[in-house]
């Protein structure tokens, strides 16, 4: 009888000798107890730990360098032996013998750049076949569902992505970067923008939506936030009001409305007909020619929809950086917060889950660098307070970790919902209060709505109920 054959050769199996040099370890090693200044700088910079060494004595030697640098010893091959006496660890490493061999192998520290770099790969695939590890043993192991042990798994590689690119940027060109900002302005005399919303007046308050931010929408049901998303996103992908008038990718996760109703609901906004008539049959030929006409500019936005609902907040984060690698989106909209989940802290109160979600959101921001427009729910505070349902900060549902965490909350409310409101009668107007801007002003900015077409449209009426000014003033040279 024939031998079942071995499902996994000896060239397979995970008992092989995990990458690693030796001569690299010693050579940064001998580099640091040549030019400890230069080289402990370059080793902290390339983000080396005690751990990126995989031989133990060279391990324990550089864990010691390490604690050198934190107390300000002076560092060589005397006082790093008379430490490693001290606390007892010279003969595990070798003794004396070892840190003279470590020495004479390393000539020059002229190198020492080449060495650290080695070791560090090194480390990194050694952190590889550990996640690896860890996965395949969830496979088996675990009884969670496939796609939390997959977010799980894309998150443990993400860490060593991040840790990859963490280096931290040099002070100088920092201030080069910022500098290139400011001469930019004095050229364009259009001042710090972010992406644009479409809207000169809330422009003008928020000046743009800025990269690395998390901006929170927030009303009570049925005031249109959604549509104001909406209609955001179609602006930013078809570069409307942009500077540059160029289209911004732009990635929407909807858990609450299907992608069927929520095209539908973007056709008829962008055409300016009535959803409402057309979900009851009314459809005139000139309206079907703005359809049609709709449809082949919508059909060009660099619009991604992902429509899935009762999403995990780890799993939204994983299309999220799917989605920004294959499409390079440049804003990221989430409507809403509420839908969204996270198993890990789901048994332990809405507030504490609310908490995490809003942390993640927060940390996917600046995890893919581009702005976040994430809709809320406002609690019944406003109507009970009082008649006029003016929201505050506090209102925002299950937990004031939103309001931390977010770099820019607005409040959308329309007065006409509320009869007791001095502007009840005006039925077009549609208030964004914006309740916290961490790197700019706060207050009311105010659009118009067209609530059959549901679209916003600037008002003329701007910032504060000031009269809109068309583009940034410009200043006379001196």
């Amino acid at each position: 009888m024939a031998k079942e054959s071995d499902p996994y050769p000896s060239q397979n199996r995970i008992d092989r000798i995990p990458p690693y040099s030796d001569e690299a370890e010693k050579g940064v090693i001998g580099s640091v107890l040549l030019d400890s200044v230069k080289v402990l700088d370059l080793c902290v910079q390339a983000q080396l730990v005690a751990e990126s060494f995989h031989v133990p004595a060279h391990r324990t030697i550089y864990s010691s360098l390490l604690e050198m640098l934190k107390v300000g010893a002076a560092i060589d091959v005397l006082t790093l032996a008379d430490r490693l006496k001290t606390a007892g660890k010279l003969d595990g490493i070798g003794g004396p013998s070892a840190l003279d061999q470590i020495i004479d192998s390393t000539p020059t520290a002229a190198h020492a750049e080449y060495y650290i770099d080695i070791v560090r790969q090194k480390h990194i695939l050694r952190m590889i076949i550990e996640c690896s590890r860890d996965a395949e043993q969830e496979c088996y192991g675990s009884q969670d569902s496939a796609d939390h042990i997959l977010n799980r798994t894309e998150q443990a590689f993400l860490d060593i992505t991040e840790r990859k690119h963490g280096t931290m940027t040099p002070w100088d060109a920092a201030v080069k970067k910022t500098m290139e900002s400011i001469e930019q302005i004095l050229v364009t005399r259009r001042g710090l923008t972010g992406l644009s919303t479409g809207y000169a007046n809330l422009d003008k308050k928020l000046l743009g939506l800025r990269g690395g931010e998390m901006i929170v929408l927030a009303a009570r049901p049925s005031m249109g936030k959604t549509s104001l998303a909406m209609n955001i996103a179609e602006n930013a992908s078809l570069g409307r009001k942009d500077p540059d008038s160029k289209p911004h990718a732009v990635g929407i996760f909807s858990l609450e409305m299907s992608q069927e109703s929520l095209v539908m609901r973007m056709l008829c906004s962008h055409a300016g007909v009535s959803s409402f008539d057309l979900s009851r049959g009314f459809l005139s030929k000139a309206n079907h020619q703005k359809l049609a006409n709709s449809a082949s500019v919508l059909m060009k936005a660099p619009l991604f929809l992902d429509d899935t609902g009762g999403l995990d907040i780890m799993e939204l984060r994983a299309r999220a950086r799917r989605m920004k690698k294959k499409y390079d989106v440049e804003l990221i909209v989430i409507d809403y917060l509420q839908l969204l989940h996270s198993k890990e802290y789901g048994r332990q109160g809405r507030q504490i889950e609310t908490a995490n979600i809003s942390g993640n959101i927060k940390a996917m921001a600046k995890e893919l660098s581009v702005p976040i427009l994430v809709l809320s729910q406002l609690s019944r505070a406003p109507e009970q307070r009082d008649k006029t349902g003016r929201p505050k900060l506090s209102d925002l549902r299950d937990s004031g970790a939103i309001e931390q965490d977010a770099d820019v909350v607005c409040m959308l409310r329309r007065p006409c919902k509320y009869p007791d409101d001095e502007e009840h009668d005006d039925e077009t107007l549609a208030i964004v209060d914006v309740a916290k801007q961490r790197n700019g002003p706060t207050g009311e900015v105010y659009l118009n709505f067209e609530e059959d077409f549901t679209r916003f449209r600037d008002r003329e009426r701007g910032v504060d109920g000031v009269s809109e000014m068309v583009g940034m003033p410009e200043e006379e040279d001196e």
